[in-house]
């Protein structure tokens, strides 16, 4: 079946053209596929021929929400279904400078983040780049509202689905579709050092997130079984090299868990290994589950690493936590769902 959702406004004309059709014809189907449709009988202005081949050879790959959790700060946490019932999460979340959808990229994840619930059941599949727009326009037409900014840090590794997310990115971006800036878009990463060379060269202007969460090779390597293939320092070399190659700065993730990364020793490593980069340190709150033991780290705890790092002029942030009534963390609506 094709994936037609997932078609460029050219790849649509090259189709209908192909279906004896005007080009014209594939500029409105294009269009539609951007209003998010959940039905190809919403097309009303298709000729039904073309109407009925597109239904027979063609997938309608959205996404369905099957739960919605709303949490008393605004945050939304919805559990969608695809059509062939594998079932992803997406967050809404209110900021002051707009609203944020985070998308997820693949139905489960194989990356093995020992702290993260998206883990838990291994991968799945990759989803298209159709799925990941359907989060977004579901969940405007549930909320009434605009989303401005995007962070692909749902389920899944980003760059482990690599054409279909850099196709999501530029449609994603079109003037004709959801026409959202790549400057508002970020994408996260586990630090697969080989796929964030070839985004350096695609000229996406996003910004990138690199999940460290450890201040060595060692550390990170007991939280991230990935760090065994993607050495720490070989890292490090690529983040300069793609801040130097795309002038935009690298944002280090870096989840604070009680005693195991958020010691003054642990911050004062991190320190000295960033120190005199163009980059920003987002400490987080751990998000904790029932299925992992690992606790987050106390308040005054993240405060001291917050000031340990800013005495080696790196920039730090930590990250406002949403959603901590209603299992906002990646994975966790899908995992509770499964045990119920």
């Amino acid at each position: 079946m094709i994936d037609i959702m997932s078609y460029t406004e050219e790849e649509c004309v090259a189709y209908a053209v192909a279906k004896g059709e005007s080009g014209y014809r594939g500029k409105q189907l294009f269009g539609w596929f951007r209003k998010g449709i959940t039905s190809f009988d919403e097309m009303k202005n298709i000729p039904r021929g073309l109407c009925d081949i597109i239904k027979n050879e063609c997938l309608l790959a959205g996404c369905a929400a099957v739960k919605t959790q709303i949490s008393s700060d605004g945050t939304r946490k919805y559990l969608f279904r695809l059509h062939d019932g594998e079932m992803i999460e997406s967050v809404f979340m209110k900021y002051i400078h707009g609203n944020t959808v985070c998308v997820s990229t693949q139905a489960g994840c194989r990356m093995g983040c020992v702290f993260c619930a998206s883990t838990i059941n291994g991968l799945k599949r990759n989803l298209y780049p159709s799925e990941m727009l359907s989060q977004i326009t579901e969940i405007q037409k549930d909320t009434g509202e605009r989303v401005s900014n995007v962070v692909l840090m749902g389920m899944g590794e980003p760059l482990d689905n690599y054409e279909n997310v850099i196709k999501f990115l530029r449609l994603l971006n079109c003037e004709k579709g959801l026409n959202i800036g790549y400057r508002h878009v970020s994408l996260s990463t586990c630090g697969l050092t080989d796929k964030m060379e070839r985004l350096a060269d695609e000229g996406l202007p996003v910004t990138l997130s690199v999940s460290l969460h450890a201040p060595n090779g060692n550390a990170r390597k007991q939280l991230m079984p990935i760090a065994n293939k993607y050495g720490y320092d070989e890292l490090l070399k690529t983040c300069v090299e793609y801040e130097k190659k795309t002038k935009r700065r690298v944002s280090f993730e870096y989840a604070l868990i009680s005693g195991v990364n958020d010691r003054q020793t642990d911050a004062h490593e991190l320190g000295k290994r960033l120190k005199g980069t163009l980059c920003h340190v987002n400490l987080i709150p751990l998000n904790q589950t029932e299925r992992k033991v690992y606790k987050s780290s106390e308040k005054s705890h993240i405060e001291t690493f917050t000031n340990i790092l800013e005495s080696y002029k790196i920039t730090v942030t930590v990250r406002r936590s949403l959603g901590g009534d209603i299992s906002a963390a990646c994975g966790q609506l899908k995992a509770e769902t499964a045990d119920g």
